[in-house]
């Protein structure tokens, strides 16, 4: 077996066959999560040696995508039987060989059904001028000696829309970020919460690239509260809990988003014990949550006292001002790479009149459009866009009373499936298609965020989740027939 010091050259080139072929496969989004940073690093005739530089992307391809990679593999490997995947240290030495058959991998990491990751958006970006690239490229941010979620490169400052509904959270984000490495934070701890999709991850993300860019060497972590609890349990796992407390010892700055999934007494605990250590310390302290520290109920008095006694503040919903702005960014960003593309003010003041939920709803009504634009090649008129972002406008707030477990019943009935199935590990088609049109309608129908969806969806990740809407829109593109499904499911929805 060869090492990754002595890969040919027709082997990276085979490599870089697969990776092409995963990205086909699995869709942009899931391939740039989890698959960016593995290397092929050998091939004996039987076994593909792979690795990957983080534990937890080895175990989340092992239990996740392993049949996906091993079928990809063998389009360039010929005669390949498995594939290993190991895991590798920043100098490219890997640390072991592990068994990569589906099951055995599966139980290997903990990860055979029982007990789930959190969501695939665990891969960290660095930002690109950082490391003098034109592409995105994930790496390892080091942060204190806990792996942390994912920084998105285009989740700073300067690509943040800022209004009056923002403009409050956004100062106070910007003062977190110039002050953390002054020994005296001005706001601590700092608290966003707002609904869905009104940037405060964003917000969250934009401080953490902010504080690398003035001090290298600052010490940042950012993790979603699912990520800490995950952390936290394989630690008490592996009977080392002390060992996870004593990594936050030298962070400067802990950035905790989505802090209403934190679950589980102990997990709550520890999460308290480490607030309190990094507040009393004088280490900043940013928090983000749909609901402030009042409306969390799993929160105890102290912990909620504690992160009421910085600054607690609101991002509020979009007016029509920040909309508009919003729109036009995205505009402006389709036309980097289709300078042709347009849309009329008659347009985008449509837009920001019609949709008024949050900011993704705006760029999937851009990305529609310039979808419909491609395909038209002419000027779209406001009555082409009506039609195109149609479902997406809400009516009377009938949309927002449908729950997840009415789809999950509707669509198991209607395909013939159970509910099981639909939320099992299962990828024949007679499941994968009844699932992927059940998390359109949960996008469509609810106000729940992708992660949340992939949760109720068994467990799954908010990048298959958005695969599965991105599946279910191409699909409709001179379908009727889909769209007449759609139409009678959201019918029997609505009853």
């Amino acid at each position: 077996m060869q090492s990754s010091e002595a890969v040919q050259p027709a082997e990276e080139a085979r490599g870089k066959k697969v990776h092409a072929a995963l990205k086909a496969r699995l869709g942009d989004d899931i391939y740039t999560s989890w698959f960016k940073t593995l290397d092929f690093d050998g091939f004996d005739g039987k076994t593909v040696t792979a690795s990957v530089p983080v534990k937890f992307l080895r175990n989340w391809i092992q239990s996740h995508y392993i049949d996906d990679l091993l079928a990809c593999s063998r389009i360039e490997f010929k005669g390949a039987e498995r594939v290993d995947v190991q895991l590798r240290q920043p100098g490219g030495q890997n640390l072991r060989v592990v068994s990569n058959t589906a099951e055995t991998q599966r139980t290997e990491a903990g990860l055979d059904g029982r007990a789930q990751p959190p969501p695939a958006d665990q891969g960290v970006r660095v930002p690109l001028a950082a490391r003098g690239l034109t592409s995105p490229v994930p790496a390892r941010v080091p942060a204190g000696g806990v792996d942390g979620s994912p920084l998105y490169p285009h989740h700073t400052f300067e690509n943040f829309i800022v209004g009056a509904p923002n403009r409050l959270a956004h100062a106070a984000a910007v003062q977190a970020a110039e002050t953390v490495m002054s020994g005296s934070p001005g706001i601590n701890p700092l608290f966003f919460h707002s609904s869905v999709g009104l940037g405060k991850t964003h917000l969250l993300q934009a401080i953490a690239w902010e504080v690398r860019r003035r001090a290298a060497n600052a010490n940042v972590l950012y993790l979603t509260a699912e990520r800490f609890r995950y952390e936290f349990v394989e630690a008490v796992r592996s009977s080392d809990p002390l060992a996870f407390k004593e990594r936050f010892r030298h962070v400067n700055m802990l950035l905790i988003d989505d802090l209403e999934f934190l679950q589980g007494e102990k997990t709550e605990q520890e999460f308290e014990h480490i607030i309190n250590a990094l507040l009393d310390g004088g280490r900043q302290v940013v928090v983000a949550s749909s609901r402030p520290p009042a409306h969390i109920e799993r929160l105890n008095e102290r912990m909620r006292s504690r992160l009421q006694r910085g600054l607690v503040t609101e991002i509020g919903g979009f007016d029509e001002d920040l909309r508009m702005k919003v729109l036009e960014r995205r505009v402006a960003e389709k036309k980097l790479s289709d300078p042709s593309f347009e849309l009329s003010f008659e347009i985008l003041q449509l837009l920001a009149q019609r949709l008024t939920e949050n900011g993704r709803e705006l760029e999937g009504a851009v990305n529609r459009l310039h979808q419909t634009w491609q395909h038209v090649r002419g000027t779209l008129t406001p009555d082409i866009a009506e039609t195109v972002i149609r479902d997406l406008v809400h009516s009377g707030g009938d949309q927002r009373r449908i729950k997840i477990e009415d789809i999950l019943r509707v669509v198991s009935r209607h395909f013939g499936v159970s509910k099981g199935d639909l939320l099992s590990q299962r990828r024949h088609r007679s499941v994968v298609w009844p699932r992927q049109i059940g998390m359109y309608l949960a996008k469509q129908l609810t106000a729940r965020s992708l992660p949340e969806i992939g949760r109720r969806f068994g467990n799954r990740d908010h990048t298959t989740v958005l695969h599965a809407i991105r599946k279910i829109e191409s699909e409709l593109n001179g379908n009727q027939r889909l769209r007449e499904e759609l139409e009678d499911l959201k019918k029997m929805l609505a009853h």
